[in-house]
């Protein structure tokens, strides 16, 4: 975005007074080749986007400051999930301030006619409050957080549109959650707590939310807590309208992790059996059940599952948690694990995303 630079004329953006609500046909309409980007993002294909990035940068192809904005978001996201942190940090590092007049509409009413507000991505937001704890610096990072989430409480505050509220809502909830999780990482449990019952007393009453409270009800030992926060959540699932899986399966992974502190392993695989039945790429319970199996001392079914899992979706299923644990029980199974281990290993070469971490495999 150098002012110096010699920029082909812009295309004015069709007017809309709140980005949010603009209404577009493809995302190709909100930034230059935006769908390309998404499709490679949803691939994990990083290594690509940094490419084409680079591309679209040398060729002078971004016309708007938003487009600029936009795809500095992406290439962040790459660095970020191939975990070249430093490199992320530099890209987030050649913008002002947030809040600096270059990144609001209105600074450039040719382009943006009647448009007002920020411009910068939430992900660019998110990506920097996030990048400082990867870099060790982990205060720094929860305050960010914390500034964050003022930002969009703000935002809540003083809107008044519907539509975007739905969106700034989801926005609190998914800040409060990464918030919540640093804390969950180091047992700051009552910090947790508190997080969660001023979201919930705000009106949201998001059954992932709720989940999450009885999830730490646990850890603090409060099962009586943890089960009525659980019954909320099936509460919310039988007054549904809607048969979402999704949602069904949530209240059988609560009870399932009922059974599972109670050590009732049996019945805790059930439930994971149903989850599975009704939406095969649940991979929370497919590894869940494959844990309780190994704790059943059933080890070649507790292989078979995640194996299975593997082959049918490897997409989905590939994930690190899963290979670390499907290791962990070659190792026990096996006594030549390694060249199993080897096995697995080529195999993820052939068809992971760039920024799995194959590092899990021990090899």
């Amino acid at each position: 975005m150098d002012s110096d630079s010699p920029q082909p004329e812009p295309t004015p953006v069709p007017p809309s007074t709140d980005p949010l609500t603009n209404q577009f046909t493809s995302l190709n309409d909100l930034a230059h080749e935006l769908t390309s980007l998404q499709d490679l993002a949803n691939r994990g294909s990083w290594l690509s986007i940094l490419d084409k990035v680079n591309r679209a940068r040398s060729l002078s192809l971004l016309n708007t400051p938003h487009d600029h904005l936009t795809y500095l978001a992406y290439i962040v996201l790459s660095f970020t999930k191939l975990r070249r942190f430093q490199e992320a940090q530099t890209e987030l590092d050649s913008l002002d301030d947030f809040n600096s007049h270059h990144y609001r509409y209105e600074t450039y009413p040719k382009i943006y006619p009647n448009r007002s507000g920020s411009m910068v991505p939430f992900s660019l937001r998110w990506l920097h409050a996030l990048l400082p704890i990867k870099l060790g610096n982990r205060q720094e990072g929860l305050d960010r957080f914390y500034l964050l989430l003022d930002f969009v409480r703000e935002r809540l505050n003083r809107n008044g549109n519907d539509e975007s509220d739905k969106v700034w809502r989801k926005r609190e909830v998914f800040v409060v959650n990464h918030i919540i999780n640093q804390h969950l990482s180091n047992k700051e449990l009552s910090v947790c707590l508190d997080l969660i019952n001023a979201l919930i007393s705000r009106g949201n009453l998001d059954p992932a939310l709720l989940s999450k409270l009885g999830y730490v009800q646990m850890q603090i030992g409060d099962l009586d807590g943890a089960n009525v926060s659980f019954g909320k959540v099936e509460k919310m699932a039988s007054e549904s309208d809607e048969n979402e899986s999704g949602l069904r399966n949530l209240v059988s992974r609560n009870k399932a992790l009922v059974y599972l502190v109670g050590k009732d392993y049996l019945s805790a695989v059930r439930e994971y059996d149903e989850c599975i039945e009704r939406d095969g790429m649940d991979v929370v319970a497919i590894n869940n059940k494959a844990i309780c199996l190994m704790y059943l001392r059933d080890l070649s079914d507790s292989i078979k599952v995640l194996e299975n899992s593997l082959e049918r979706v490897p997409t989905v299923a590939l994930n690190e948690t899963l290979v670390v644990n499907l290791c962990s029980m070659y190792e026990l199974a096996y006594v030549n694990h390694s060249d199993t281990k080897r096995t697995l290993s080529n195999w993820i070469a052939r068809v992971a995303p760039d920024d799995f971490d194959s590092s899990c495999t021990r090899v």
